[in-house]
C-alpha cells in the first residue's frame, strides 16, 4: 500500500466514473483500475463493487476512506509544511461554513499583524470538512454551527474528533428573497407560502452528510429544492427563480455577493446556535488565538 493508491482510491470514489478518475490522476485506466485491485489485494477487501452501470463503494470501501482520507490530509500538511515553497512563510488556516463575521475576522488577524511573509488559508466549505479539518491539524480554528435538528448528530462527532465547541451566538431562523421577490417587503413569512418557489440550500454531496447541514429546517419536506455549491450561483438562482434560502438573517453590507437580498423572518421556529470549535489540548499560534479573540467580539452567549 502506498500513498500513491490510497489517492487513486479518493479520486476514484469523488469521481462518476473510472474513465474520468483516471483523467484527472493523468493515468490510464487500465493502470488504474489495475493499481486499486493491488490494493485490495492485498488489504484483502472489496473497495469497490463493479458493474457495467459503473463503479460504487462497498461498505468496507467506505470504511477504508475515512482512514485514507486522515492518511492523505496529514500526509498533505507536512508536506506544505516541510517541503513546500511557502515553508519559510507564517503559517495560519481556518476552515468555516458560510458565515461573513468569520471572514471579516480572519481579514482582521491579517490586518493586525501584516507579516512580512505568510502563506495563510481559509476554507469556506461542508460541515464535515470544517470539523475533519480542525481534528486533522489542516486548520487551527474552525466556525460551525447547528440547529434542534442536527444538534446530536453534530454534538456527537465532536466529542469522536475531540473537538471543543465553543457557542458565540444563537440566531433566529430567516429567509432570504431578491429584492425583487413578490414577498420582499414582508416581515413575517411560513414555508407553506414558499411553497410555490423553489428552496436553495448548499449542497453537502455526501447523503451521510444530511444531518450536518448548516441550514436551518433541513428536515422539512421542501416541494421545490435547488442544491448549489457556490455561493455566487446561489444568489443567481435566487434572484433569476424568485427562489429563497435559509439563513440566519445575517446580512453584511460590505458583501457584494449579498447585497440585493432581503432576510425575513421565517415562522417555524429552528434557530442555529453558531461557535468556534478548537482541536481538545492543542496550543493555538498567536494567529489562532488572534482569531479566536476576533471571534469573540460577536460573543452573544454567556
Amino acid at each position: 500500500m502506498n500513498l500513491n493508491q490510497l489517492k487513486y482510491v479518493l479520486t476514484v470514489a469523488a469521481s462518476p466514473s473510472m474513465r474520468d478518475a483516471a483523467t484527472k490522476l493523468y493515468v490510464s485506466q487500465p493502470a488504474l483500475s489495475s493499481s486499486i485491485m493491488e490494493l485490495e489485494n492485498e488489504l484483502g477487501i472489496l473497495i469497490f463493487e463493479r458493474s457495467n452501470k459503473g463503479i460504487i463503494l462497498t461498505d468496507a470501501g467506505r470504511e477504508f476512506l475515512v482512514y485514507a482520507k486522515k492518511v492523505i490530509g496529514q500526509y498533505e500538511i507536512l508536506e506544505e509544511r516541510y517541503l513546500s515553497s511557502d515553508k519559510d512563510k507564517e503559517q495560519f488556516s481556518v476552515s468555516t461554513q458560510h458565515y461573513n463575521f468569520a471572514i471579516r475576522s480572519f481579514s482582521n488577524v491579517i490586518s493586525r499583524f501584516v507579516p512580512e511573509k505568510y502563506s495563510f488559508s481559509i476554507h469556506e466549505t461542508k460541515t464535515r470538512e470544517v470539523l475533519e479539518n480542525v481534528r486533522d491539524l489542516k486548520s487551527e480554528v474552525g466556525v460551525v454551527s447547528y440547529s434542534g435538528n442536527n444538534e446530536k448528530v453534530l454534538k456527537k462527532l465532536l466529542k469522536e474528533y475531540q473537538l471543543e465547541f465553543v457557542p458565540l451566538m444563537q440566531r433566529e431562523t430567516y429567509v432570504y428573497v431578491w429584492k425583487g421577490h413578490p414577498f420582499a417587503d414582508r416581515k413575517e413569512i411560513s414555508l407553506e407560502e414558499l411553497r410555490d418557489y423553489p428552496c436553495v440550500v448548499f449542497d453537502q454531496t455526501d447523503d451521510s452528510n444530511l444531518y450536518l447541514t448548516e441550514e436551518a429546517m433541513a428536515d422539512y419536506d421542501f416541494a421545490k429544492l435547488i442544491k448549489s455549491d457556490d455561493r455566487a450561483t446561489t444568489m443567481e438562482l435566487i434572484a433569476s427563480l424568485k427562489g429563497y434560502s435559509i439563513g440566519s438573517g445575517m446580512l453584511s453590507e460590505g458583501d457584494a455577493i449579498l447585497q440585493g437580498l432581503v432576510s425575513i423572518k421565517l415562522l417555524e421556529e429552528d434557530p442555529l446556535i453558531i461557535g468556534y470549535i478548537t482541536r481538545k489540548g492543542s496550543s493555538l499560534s498567536i494567529y489562532g488565538q488572534a482569531y479566536v479573540e476576533e471571534l469573540l467580539k460577536f460573543k452573544e452567549i454567556i
